[in-house]
Parts: C-alpha cells; sequence; structure tokens
C-alpha cells in the first residue's frame, strides 16, 4: 500500500495531456444521472460504486475493463448531464492543481439522445467553461481544452476530423483515435489525419499501449502523429548492453531524436498489462534516456487516481523528487495543442513560480 500524498505533489502545478473525459466522472454523479435515465448500475452507494469501477478495471479482463464504460457513457447522453460531467471534471482537476489539460473523448459515443455530434462538442465546451469559471472563483488557475477521439473500429474518423476543425476556435484543440489496437491499424484512417494534415490541425494518436512497435511506427511514419497517446512499447526498441548502457534501435532513436511526446499513463498501464508493476514500467528507462515524457491519469475513476498519486507512485518507485515533476510538467506543457504564446505564458506565469515556491529536496 503506498504512503499518504506528499503534500508538495498535491499543491504542485501539473500540465495534463491524456484524461478521458468518460473515464473521469464522479462516483456520485454517476449514480444520479443514471437514476434520472433510469439505468441500471452494478453498486447503489458511491462508495460500492467508486470500488466496482477500480475492481473491474483491476480484472485483468478487458471485457470487464470496457464494460465500465458502458455505465458512465449511459448516462453522457443528454446536454445537461454532458455540461455537468465536464464541469466537474474542470473542477476536479483544478482542485488537484492541474494549470492545463486536454481531456478527450469520443462524440460519436453521445449520439443515442438525438444530440448532433457539435451539440455534443457544444455542450462539453459549456462545462469545462463553467468549471474554469468555478475554479478561478476560488483562486485556481486551469486552461482545459477537448481532444476529439475518433474509434479504431469505426468508419467515422473523416467525420470526426470535421467537426475537430469546425470547433478548433471554440475549445476543441485536437484529434485522436483510440480502441483496440490489434486488428486496427491507424493507417486505417489515413484519409482523417491527410485531411487534419493539410488543415494545419494537430493530433495524438493511441499507440504503443496493447500492440507494440508496428503501431508506434505506422501512427508516426504513415500517419504523422505529433504524440503517442501511452507509447509504452517503445522499450522494446532499447536494450540494455551488460554494462548498463541502453542501445536504440532505429524507431526508438527517431522517437528520442525528434522529441516525439510520450502520453504515459502509470496506473492505467498495470490495469490494461503494458507493465507488471510501478517499479517496472517502461517510464523510469525511458526518463533515464531523456525520452520526452510525461505523465497522465487516463481514467482517473478506474484507476482511482490524480495526477498528484501519479507523482507520489512515481517518487516511490523510482525517488523522483520536484525537480523530476516539473520536468514531466514541462514536458507536457512544450507539447500541448496550445499557441506556443499560450504556452509559454503558463510555463513562465504558473508553472515555474509554482514549483520555485516549493521546497525541492536535494
Amino acid at each position: 500500500m503506498h504512503q499518504a500524498t506528499d503534500h508538495r505533489f498535491l499543491r504542485a502545478p501539473k500540465a495534463l495531456l491524456h484524461d478521458h473525459l468518460d473515464g473521469g466522472l464522479r462516483p456520485e454523479t454517476v449514480l444520479e444521472l443514471a437514476d434520472e435515465v433510469g439505468h441500471e448500475l452494478p453498486a447503489s452507494t458511491p462508495a460500492e460504486l467508486d470500488r466496482w469501477f477500480v475492481e473491474s478495471a483491476d480484472s485483468g479482463t478487458l471485457v470487464r475493463y470496457l464494460e465500465t464504460f458502458d455505465h458512465t457513457v449511459a448516462v453522457m447522453q443528454r446536454a445537461d448531464h454532458l455540461q455537468r460531467v465536464a464541469r466537474e471534471c474542470a473542477e476536479d482537476l483544478a482542485d488537484d492543481a492541474v494549470v492545463y489539460a486536454e481531456v478527450r473523448y469520443a462524440p460519436e459515443q453521445h449520439l443515442s439522445a438525438d444530440l448532433t455530434l457539435d451539440e455534443v462538442v457544444d455542450a462539453v465546451q459549456a462545462g469545462l467553461d463553467e468549471g474554469t469559471a468555478n475554479a478561478a472563483a476560488r483562486g485556481k488557475t486551469i486552461v482545459v481544452r477537448q481532444l476529439v477521439t475518433a474509434l479504431r473500429h469505426a468508419a467515422n474518423s473523416r467525420e470526426i476530423a470535421q467537426l475537430m476543425v469546425r470547433h478548433r476556435d471554440r475549445g476543441v484543440c485536437g484529434f485522436d483515435i483510440a480502441g483496440a489496437e490489434a486488428g486496427y491499424p491507424p493507417t486505417r484512417h489515413l484519409n482523417a489525419f491527410e485531411y487534419l494534415q493539410r488543415q494545419n490541425a494537430h493530433f495524438t494518436i493511441h499507440a504503443g499501449e496493447a500492440f507494440g512497435l508496428p503501431s508506434i511506427w505506422e501512427a508516426l511514419q504513415w500517419c504523422g502523429a505529433e504524440r503517442l497517446g501511452h507509447g509504452v512499447r517503445i522499450v522494446d526498441d532499447i536494450s540494455l548492453n551488460d554494462d548498463g548502457r541502453a542501445s536504440l534501435g532505429l524507431l526508438a532513436a527517431y522517437v528520442r531524436d525528434r522529441r516525439v511526446p510520450l502520453e504515459m499513463c502509470p496506473s492505467s498501464n498495470l490495469q490494461t498489462g503494458a507493465a507488471a508493476s510501478i517499479a517496472e514500467h517502461p517510464i523510469g528507462l525511458l526518463t533515464q534516456l531523456r525520452f520526452r515524457v510525461t505523465v497522465n491519469t487516463d481514467n482517473r475513476l478506474m484507476s482511482g487516481t490524480t495526477m498528484s498519486r501519479e507523482m507520489q507512485l512515481l517518487s516511490e518507485a523510482f525517488g523522483y523528487d520536484l525537480d523530476d515533476m516539473r520536468w514531466f510538467t514541462v514536458n507536457a506543457m512544450k507539447s500541448a495543442f496550445l499557441p506556443f504564446d499560450e504556452r509559454l505564458d503558463l510555463i513562465e506565469r504558473v508553472v515555474k513560480p509554482g514549483y520555485a515556491a516549493l521546497t525541492i529536496p536535494r
């Protein structure tokens, strides 16, 4: 059992690039909204439901892991419900001292109550704006942007890419594809990626979580991804020599040389089997080799986690201190799908002073 979270990690400014809206609901909210729409849940109290989500995600079976999202998506079909979930997301992240966040979700999964794709995005944006304003009223700084996600197994990626471009000046900063990697390579969606490139739009791709190097190679060299969602399996292209020095294969060297950001989600990767423990997570080696590593939550409800908890777990496993956490945070800000001047402003005005105000152990 890990120790209580260091108060400095709780206060440290954080940047979050990989967080799923439908994976971060409050259990109380799931219960209330499910009651409103008549959706049956596997538990009847917030504590029991919270435990069910984490235990199901920990079960080691993909079927049960994916079942957890059936319940969250079911209560995110109405505009007012989407707005509430997004508002609470922004508030919860701000309370965890997250100063910049990109929150992703698949708009096509929220159409069963007859909303249009544009109405889904507008409802989420209204909630994020409200949550950001509520946080500001409590003296907390946070900037939140949307990443719209297409599903690898579906055929709507071009439509979702066009949705992203329509809303890019209204809170949407980028595009993503997610879902099972095996059998659904990113090259199935080349039409969407080529469209986005012609539109000078930003996109990331879930790759190298469950499948491996071919998924990463296709995401980068065929599709033109700017960042890798997870990217853990890039470690398969790194070998350690007898003297302890690392030898990088061509793909790993390319990723490091080009400073391709890795959206790493330690706790989530344990649940999906991408790593056996935090101490064995590739983030340790990749950080040591100075890849562009960022730390993320993925699904806060299913992993029972926060950015502060992820920092704490990494500190316990690898001895990281606030200097390291500042490095991860600046990495994320440098990699954000935010205009350069806005990134720089947050780094200089919020991130650096925030860490300077904390005692950094040596």
